[in-house]
């Protein structure tokens, strides 16, 4: 899912636009919501662990309640093993948890899954244990109720030159004129990307897949250097290639490799020409964003889900791992298990092991981390439509051209009885990428609430001028380290490399490793995908130790 100043001459914080911007013309409330900042960061501390309250034992343990350690956890139950989830926050999901602002339910995280082809058998096998999905006469289709959460037209529109456009790439003005030279470099990146579709090299997930000499060309070098070399040079294209890859992936076509790139069009998302059709099969979307899903992948095995538990020490011995993990009160609980599977970021399982490799420690540095904001506004009501405004008709996702956010989401846009101009409050989430790097993280994590409620109020003046009267509420969700970024280099690893190794032999005999950042990047299709996979090799194990 940029660089034009929102307001001629202001003064910039945190990378953010704000001398000018007009507040709320009411007294507007906020607050900060989701992952606990202090809970999380509880691991750098040095503090010895107390003696343990209690004991507790399974079969498997999966550490870390995300989609990778839901899907082991689901796939473990099915395999007929007592496994056990511990989970840091108060709910499970990760980054595809939810919220409810205003009595309605919203995304504080990941908030769509593109419907699944062939090549994520695993994805399509849970939308079809969900009900939304099923095979016939070998094909995969939605049902009726998949069908349902289809995402609603009109689904894209973007602010630019002062009005609303169809879809996100703005390439005619006022008048319907669109630049020959604009045009023409659109089809010649749109032929690119049929070649390399054509390859079928470009597939997801990526989890599992092997990587092509050509591939390595590609993971070598930045999207910019690459777009460089092949003379991609329209200002308006190039803005809107960086807008995916922050989208997708949190960091701009200057860090993010060219197979990332690529790759962000060359498999799921497709590229079409003006007048031209994707090949997308079109998305799943919810109010709560993917927070559905998990939701009710957690419904059967929530007595199996132990939250509010900070795992702190990670150990394996020949005979089985033990954990300690302290609850809110700083009641320390010991788990004990012949096997665990860590389901958590490469950052994090570091710092939990008790005596991590080198090799993991080498990796968990060597990865890259993108920082990220997400605001859910409660307005009092719809904001002006269209046909007071001009332009495109309001829709699910909506982008201002040209600024460093990723713009928002309706949240209310899927409720079947609320058109985008009835009565009533609404939701928005608004989505906003920082980067990557310290910086970027102590920007999101030390700016108060209001820092994000003006920026946002700020980008959306000029399309929205009616926003500070109908503002209600502000509700912030902060990540520092959101997502892994494939930066050059990463691709490789993940297929053939160090990663790839992590994934195959886990990180000891008794501990298996599942997470997205097995893929390089944080997508819904590469954390469900590791999770199968990683715990079939788990449960084969599980019953070799049942027999001895």
């Amino acid at each position: 899912m940029k660089r034009r100043a929102l307001l001629k001459g202001a003064a910039v914080v945190g990378g953010v636009n704000l001398l000018g911007c007009r507040p709320p013309d009411h007294a507007s409330t906020g607050d900060f919501v989701g992952p606990s900042v202090e809970r999380g960061h509880a691991l750098r501390s040095a503090q010895t662990i107390q003696a343990p309250g209690s004991f507790h034992k399974a079969q498997v343990l999966v550490l870390g309640g995300g989609v990778a350690g839901m899907a082991a956890l689901r796939n473990l139950h099915a395999h007929g093993i007592d496994a056990a989830l511990l989970e840091l926050e108060a709910s499970v999901g990760g980054s595809a948890r939810g919220h409810s602002l205003g009595g309605m339910p919203c995304p504080i995280g990941a908030h769509y899954l593109p419907v699944p082809d062939a090549g994520a058998p695993h994805v399509q096998a849970l939308l079809v244990d969900l009900g939304l999905a099923a095979f016939q006469a070998g094909r995969f289709v939605l049902t009726q109720a998949g069908e349902g959460h289809l995402c609603h037209s009109p689904q894209e529109r973007v602010w630019h030159q002062g009005f609303w456009h169809d879809g996100l790439l703005p390439l005619a003005d006022a008048s319907g004129h669109t630049p020959p030279s604009t045009l023409a470099q659109v089809q010649r990146f749109a032929a690119l990307v049929e070649v390399q579709r054509s390859t079928g090299r470009f597939v997801l997930p990526v989890f599992g897949a092997q990587i092509k000499a050509a591939d390595a060309a590609l993971d070598g070098m930045t999207f910019a250097q690459w777009l460089a070399q092949e003379n991609i040079t329209d200002t308006t294209l190039r803005q809107y290639l960086d807008y995916c890859c922050r989208d997708d992936y949190g960091a701009g076509l200057t860090t993010v490799s060219a197979w990332a790139g690529l790759h962000y069009f060359a498999s799921r998302h497709g590229f079409a020409t003006p007048g031209g059709v994707s090949e997308s099969a079109g998305v799943l979307t919810w109010p709560q964003g993917n927070a559905w899903l998990v939701e009710a992948m957690a419904k059967p095995h929530i007595a199996h889900i132990h939250t509010g538990l900070l795992v702190a020490r990670v150990s394996e011995s020949k005979s089985g791992v033990e954990v300690d993990a302290t609850d809110a009160s700083g009641q320390v609980q010991r788990w004990q298990a012949p096997q665990a599977v860590l389901a958590m970021p490469l950052r994090v399982a570091a710092r939990v092991l008790n005596n991590p490799s080198q090799a993991l420690a080498d990796l968990a540095k060597s990865q890259t981390y993108s920082a990220w904001v997400v605001s859910n506004l409660l307005l009092a009501e719809s904001l002006e439509t269209a046909h007071t405004h001009g332009g495109a008709q309001p829709a699910w996702d909506n982008v201002v051209f040209g600024t460093d956010s990723l713009g928002y989401v309706d949240a209310s846009h899927q409720r079947i009885a609320s058109s985008p101009n009835a009565a009533g409050p609404r939701v928005l989430t608004h989505y906003r990428a920082l980067g990557t790097g310290a910086a970027a993280a102590k920007t999101a994590l030390d700016s108060p609430w209001t820092h994000w409620r003006d920026a946002i109020l700020a980008e959306l003046e000029e399309p929205h001028p009616d926003l500070p009267r109908k503002l209600r509420h502000t509700s912030v969700t902060r990540y520092g380290h959101a997502m892994a970024v494939p930066v050059p280099g990463v691709a490789a690893s993940a297929r053939t490399g160090a990663l790839a190794q992590l994934a195959a032999n886990g990180i000891g005999p008794r501990l298996a490793y599942a997470h997205s950042d097995l893929a390089g990047y944080s997508v819904f299709e590469e954390a469900y995908t590791a999770g199968v996979l990683v715990s079939e090799r788990v449960a084969r194990l599980s019953k070799i130790i049942a027999k001895r």
